[in-house]
């Protein structure tokens, strides 16, 4: 495993909130209103200690300084962050109106982005403030935003992909037969947090015909000699994402198995090798597709080729038809192709890329071929 990584400190908060704001301005908008979750984390590094009804919101424009609008009561906290240094904290307290407080801070005729879990409330609270503002979702306004990575965040997201690439050979040592879906589940979620995950955020495990639900949660299926599985888990380390995919069979497949789990894993190796600065998300996808298609299992390939990853396991860009986005070095996002037979059983595998200035780097490195568990 590799060492702790250095922290992120202030200037790097800095140049990324300098980022937004920029970014911002080239998309037309007034600037960027940010709310606790992901997206203020990777800003400021500040992360409240609970979800509140108080508003808390980051205020980024091209040409003023970062401002962070948070309860009074919370704000020492807010002060210890590692950005704090590089914005002014503005507070509030309780009876008072936070919009009025957070209003002169905006454009009263500005078009905002907003993070796409921003509260309701909130939002609501500031159009009554400022009628003539309007807004539009980080998602939608900003895709791109945290999508391109710098060294410092690949080397966490290469940490990341190392200890889930060290959870599955060690998964692949454990008994599934006989054992319910839920024991699997639970030695991969212990698994990753020995291989130092702060968090677990999903460890799919789906045999036999469960398999044939991409999102199936762990449940208590026994696991038989016979059923193929599909293992899908992942999570945070340091701060930044796993997500790996393999597809193993208790006990010897047939040869419709393994007809089926090497089409996805010819797709999986085809789609990786189009990964390359310039062409546009979608030609991922398409890649992937045209081999499942031809191999006769189009209609059962049914979910999107990939996601981007990065403080959060899900995130744009996504690989996907219509997403005409050109890959950029930098970017970092998920390569999984699958098939699924209902009532049958489903094949995934599933790898993090990172696109390099003359095409794709593996941050999973596990042996892609199916192996055979007892």
């Amino acid at each position: 495993m590799t060492g702790t990584p250095a922290p992120f400190n202030a200037d790097d908060y800095q140049a990324r909130m300098e980022r937004a704001a920029r970014a911002a301005a080239d998309a037309g908008l007034a600037g960027v209103l940010v709310a606790p979750g992901p997206d203020l984390v990777w800003l400021t590094g500040y992360a409240p200690p609970a979800a509140t009804e108080r508003l808390t919101l980051l205020v980024l424009a091209a040409g003023q300084d970062p401002v962070l609008v948070v309860p009074t009561l919370e704000a020492p906290d807010a002060e210890k962050a590692a950005g704090a240094p590089a914005l002014t904290l503005r507070d509030w307290t309780d009876g008072k109106d936070p919009y009025a407080t957070t209003a002169p801070l905006l454009d009263a005729a500005g078009r905002f982005g907003v993070s796409d879990n921003a509260w309701a409330l909130h939002l609501l609270g500031l159009q009554k403030a400022l009628p003539g503002t309007s807004y539009v979702s980080l998602t939608e306004g900003l895709p791109m935003l945290r999508a391109v990575k710098d060294a410092a965040e690949l080397e966490r997201l290469a940490a990341a992909g190392e200890a889930a690439d060290a959870t599955y050979e060690e998964i692949l040592k454990v008994s599934f037969a006989g054992r319910r879906e839920s024991e699997v589940a639970g030695d991969l979620a212990d698994l990753l947090r020995r291989f130092g995950h702060s968090q677990v955020d999903f460890t799919v495990v789906g045999s036999g015909p469960n398999g044939a639900n991409p999102h199936h949660e762990a449940g208590e299926r026994v696991i038989e000699n016979g059923d193929m599985v599909v293992l899908d888990f992942g999570g945070l380390k340091h701060g930044y994402g796993s997500d790996t995919s393999r597809t193993v069979h208790v006990g010897e497949p047939s040869a419709e198995e393994r007809r089926v789990h090497d089409v996805v894993r010819e797709a999986q190796e085809a789609a990786f090798r189009a990964v390359r600065p310039g062409i546009a998300c979608q030609d991922v996808d398409r890649v992937a597709r045209a081999h499942i298609t031809e191999a006769g299992y189009g209609d059962r390939f049914i979910h999107r080729t990939g996601h981007g990853i990065g403080v959060t396991t899900h995130e744009p860009p996504y690989m996907i038809e219509g997403e005409e986005q050109p890959l950029v070095p930098g970017m970092c996002f998920s390569v999984e192709p699958g098939i699924y037979l209902p009532g049958r059983f489903g094949v995934r595998i599933e790898d993090i890329v990172t696109v390099t200035e003359d095409g794709g780097r593996r941050l999973n490195n596990t042996s892609r071929e199916m192996a055979v568990v007892h």
